[in-house]
């Protein structure tokens, strides 16, 4: 039976199953697109929350070679299927001629319609179109596994062949490289914003912390005000009334041997609870133990002994036991969010600009709070110091007036006071470039 137009019912009937299988490459085209670039975080987010459907994506997610196999295998069957069909209906009206037109047809509207307009909407709405197709794609999924599993025997038996590896899931290292990447996305996406610049600064350094050591950020022991024991005990409280700090450590016979923690509180309960007898003052058995780490302990790991132990404060000792520096918990925490100062603190940079551009740094400046502080990328895996890179990289003791030029930076020694470096005068690359053109 044929209708007004000329055209079968069965013509018909054919063409609208082309149309049904074109929706449903769609369908496939704009999964596959949705799947791979949702927001990983977002969707945990919503999970957390309580969303059905972003749980019914992530489990697809977590078997992301298992959904591929599902939709190549369910686009190319719809995409064939179609341009079979059309084929025959484009034969039926123009006769051989019909070939060609059915291949043009067919593959303008998969490209159009089938590919392009699904992926761009998917690329465009990832979360959205993801938490709409989860449910029936974990359907197709399970209905086409048999078929899938065969198939990716092969494809991982191939690649074998080949000598290649298939990893489903990130390692330790390229996880994090992927959080920093993503974290300098949205910093260079948000670089007008002083917060985002500020929170990505932070999360750099959050992520740094495993990879940072105490001897890195400790105060060197020749920075370290400490309190000798044998001292009478009225010049111990006038010394720790005129510190800033409040945690001194006390050492006896020399300054190697710490043998406890004074705190400023305990010796004024102390003080006060003997009354006018000072002299009198037991400092030993006022003073908390000494706890000593190691200087190759990582920043995560002694930030986490210092919540565990409900302590500020530890003695960096090195490989033969002899006292390197201190390191407290404010220390820890200041690589995390940047100086930390209160009314007692005395802030010595250490840095003076000068108006050619360079700087004058003193020797004992960290290159880590440099980097932080100007964006320099000065290398601090050989060296913690400006002074200590230097002689790293000259592999000799300078002299006065020497100048050096390492990653691009011009270093000159303006001060030596023995073996050390006491001042640089360091000019970045730009400034370098610019004197001397």
């Amino acid at each position: 039976m044929n209708d007004p137009g000329g055209l079968s019912s069965a013509t018909l009937i054919t063409l609208g199953v082309i149309v049904l299988l074109l929706l449903l490459s769609a369908f496939f085209s704009g999964s596959e697109t949705a799947l791979t670039a949702a927001s990983r975080a977002r969707l945990h987010a919503l999970e957390q929350r309580g969303n059905r459907r972003a749980a019914q994506v992530n489990v697809l997610r977590s078997h992301m070679e298992r959904v591929i196999g599902a939709i190549l295998l369910g686009n190319n069957v719809v995409n064939i299927t179609a341009s079979a069909l059309a084929t025959s209906v484009m034969i039926q009206m123009f006769g051989e001629n019909g070939v060609l037109y059915a291949t043009i047809a067919v593959t303008a509207m998969v490209v159009i319609f089938g590919e392009i307009l699904p992926k761009t909407y998917a690329i465009n709405n990832p979360e959205r179109l993801s938490l709409i197709i989860g449910p029936p794609m974990r359907i197709i999924v399970l209905l086409f596994t048999p078929i899938t599993r065969i198939v990716q025997l092969m494809v991982n038996t191939a690649l074998r062949l080949f000598g290649l590896r298939v990893e489903t899931e990130l390692g330790s290292e390229r996880t994090a490289e992927e959080l920093r990447g993503a974290i300098d996305l949205h910093l260079h996406a948000g670089a007008d914003a002083e917060e985002i610049r500020s929170a990505g600064a932070m999360l750099h350094s959050i992520l740094d912390l495993d990879d940072v050591t105490v001897s890195d950020i400790m105060v060197h022991r020749r920075k370290v005000e400490m309190i000798d024991l044998d001292l009478p005990p009225v010049q111990t409280v006038a010394q720790v009334l005129a510190s800033p700090y409040t945690r001194l450590p006390l050492w006896q016979s020399e300054p190697d041997n710490i043998v406890g923690v004074l705190h400023a509180k305990a010796l004024l309960r102390a003080v006060r609870s003997e009354g006018a007898k000072i002299e009198e003052l037991d400092l030993k058995a006022i003073a908390a133990d000494p706890w000593f780490i190691p200087d190759t302990t990582t920043l995560l790991a002694q930030l986490q002994a210092f919540r565990q132990r409900r302590e500020h404060f530890a003695i960096v000792v090195d490989e033969y036991g002899a006292v390197r520096g201190i390191v407290t918990l404010e220390d820890i925490l200041e690589e995390i969010v940047g100086q930390i100062d209160d009314e007692h603190d005395i802030h010595v940079t250490g840095v003076r600009r000068i108006a050619d551009g360079s700087y004058e740094i003193d020797g004992g400046v960290t290159l880590r709070d440099l980097n932080r502080e100007f964006g320099w990328r000065l290398p601090d895996e050989e060296a913690s110091t400006i002074a200590g890179l230097v002689l790293y990289e000259a592999r000799r003791i300078p002299v006065v007036g020497q100048v050096f030029v390492f990653h691009g930076f011009r270093f000159e020694v303006l001060e030596r006071q023995r073996n050390q470096i006491k001042r640089l005068r360091v000019t970045p690359p730009a400034e370098a470039e610019a004197a001397s053109a």
